[in-house]
């Protein structure tokens, strides 16, 4: 994340109200960008649906559908995510810019082709139409391009290219949508999920086209991320259980009294899913503080507290700075709390005026419902954000216990929960989410009350690089590839000097 931070700190330091409005937004949308795009076409496609008439089951249906693919794809992802973040942040500071370009490929070909087989198999199961099956694989696999492409757009500092593909995404699929209702005879959900489609179709497309412009022609395997799976090996769980802790509890209450069946294999809660999806909008605040002032503000102390012990500062000087930071990091990580709490407010009143005026099919159940995962969504928010400063630090084994913690506590209470009144629904995640917040500070609170200590007495002797099976593997990958490439240069070479001999 540190690449955005310093392009936003400099859309920070310009004055004005204006300036700091599009600075917030620039944020939000390369950090929300394509999650606030799934909200708005869930949302836009199921009013559509109602506004046209379609029947409560075909509606349900294309809802279902859209939610699977997003939970899944985000599920397969969130694997990789946590790995490939730190392999592209270590080889950029490395300098060795063109490692980058070949772990993006790499992660993508791992995922379309597990992702893709295992997400097939379901949906020619499922008990759907072939046309759905197709539209939603579609959906699947583009889903897992965008996502991936997210976590490589943090270097990318074209903000303004990044806002533009959001909007017109957005345009594009709501205007494709009218167009194919009144002028084609498909049937109206057929029409929608096409729009929605190629709607993030063509943000990740533009997406692929802005971080391939950026980053320079790749070098060496494309797997050779994967060594970093041996070198970090907590960070393979802790994205995946982040999410399953994120969205278990929406699966888990499809086998509650509010779940249906609602065709085939496709199960659902619509009124408790309605109910969190919008929820769940209330977080994207915290979402973008935590890069425009926790990053902004707290990266630049981090930075140079750690410069000190490579360039060999003072302990004077290393004592003075850790206070700071560690002041700076309090001090936004308060805010961060108040800004949620107040936003949350917020979302609970204007969203219990609002949300019953809607086509929504809001009741009284789900507005309960709604206020109660508010209040869990802003705890885990804030757990969430406790949790990276971890990672910050290197504490990769405190954040995977963490996110474990709050991934075996939501989903058991929950569960639990399912069998009580509706009233009790949603408590469960906010149980989880209350200890995964309580659980993050606990720890970070003791990690930095003896940070020198971690920073030099937990580090080897003697420099050792792990050689598991991974490692070896993928080293003799990246000799291969890099002899490969090689000999295609020199080739490359010498036709070019051939041709220019011929023309002279």
């Amino acid at each position: 994340m540190a690449g955005i931070g310093f392009e936003l700190k400099k859309l920070f330091s310009k004055k004005g109200v204006l300036a700091t409005i599009r600075a917030y937004g620039y944020a939000g949308m390369v950090c929300a960008g394509p999650m606030l795009l799934g909200v708005a076409l869930l949302l836009g496609v199921l009013l559509l649906a109602y506004y046209y008439g379609t029947a409560r089951s075909d509606r349900e249906l294309l809802i279902s559908m859209i939610t699977y693919a997003l939970l899944f794809s985000l599920s397969v992802t969130s694997i990789f995510s946590m790995l490939t973040t730190r392999y592209t942040a270590d080889t950029i500071f490395e300098q060795s810019e063109e490692r980058v370009l070949p772990s993006f490929f790499g992660s993508l070909a791992v995922m379309l082709v597990l992702g893709g087989t295992g997400y097939g198999i379901f949906l020619y199961f499922s008990g759907v139409e072939l046309v759905y099956q197709v539209l939603s694989l579609w959906f699947f696999l583009t889903l897992l391009v965008t996502w991936t492409e997210v976590n490589y757009l943090t270097a990318v500092k074209e903000y303004k290219s990044i806002i533009k593909v959001f909007f017109v995404s957005i345009v594009t699929g709501f205007a494709l949508a009218l167009v194919l209702i009144y002028t084609t005879p498909l049937p109206i959900i057929t029409s929608l999920f096409i729009a929605v489609n190629i709607g993030y179709g063509l943000m990740a497309v533009w997406y692929f086209a802005l971080i391939y412009d950026y980053f320079p022609e790749g070098f060496g395997a494309s797997l050779y991320f994967l060594k970093w799976g041996d070198k970090y090996p907590h960070l393979w769980g802790i994205g995946f259980f982040v999410t399953a802790g994120l969205f278990g509890h929406l699966v888990i209450m499809w086998s509650s009294p509010l779940g249906v069946q609602i065709k085939g294999l496709f199960y659902g809660a619509p009124e408790y899913d309605v109910s969190a999806l919008i929820a769940f909008l209330s977080i994207l605040v915290t979402t973008v503080n935590f890069v425009t002032s926790v990053e902004v503000r707290f990266y630049p102390e981090y930075r140079t507290y750690f410069t000190l012990f490579n360039e060999g500062g003072s302990i004077s000087d290393i004592e003075n700075i850790e206070k700071g930071m560690l002041d700076v990091l309090k001090d936004e990580l308060l805010y961060l709390c108040q800004k949620q709490a107040f936003t949350t407010i917020l979302f609970v009143v204007i969203g219990s005026i609002l949300l019953p005026r809607l086509p929504l099919g809001f009741n009284s159940d789900m507005l309960g419902m709604f206020r109660v995962l508010c209040v869990g969504y802003a705890l885990y928010a804030i757990g969430n954000s406790v949790m990276l400063i971890l990672l910050y630090f290197s504490d990769n084994y405190g954040a995977f216990w963490c996110s474990l913690g709050f991934a075996l506590f939501t989903n058991i209470a929950t569960y639990i929960f399912k069998f009580l009144p509706a009233e009790f629904y949603g408590f469960g995640f906010v149980i989880g989410s209350a200890l995964f917040c309580i659980i993050s500070f606990i720890r970070l609170e003791k990690y930095i009350a003896k940070l020198k200590y971690h920073v030099l007495a937990e580090q080897p002797v003697f420099a050792v690089q792990p050689n598991y099976w991974m490692t070896r593997l993928v080293n003799r990958l990246d000799v291969r590839a890099q002899g490969k490439q090689q000999r295609r240069k020199i080739a490359y070479q010498k036709r070019t000097e051939a041709k220019h001999g011929l023309e002279q």
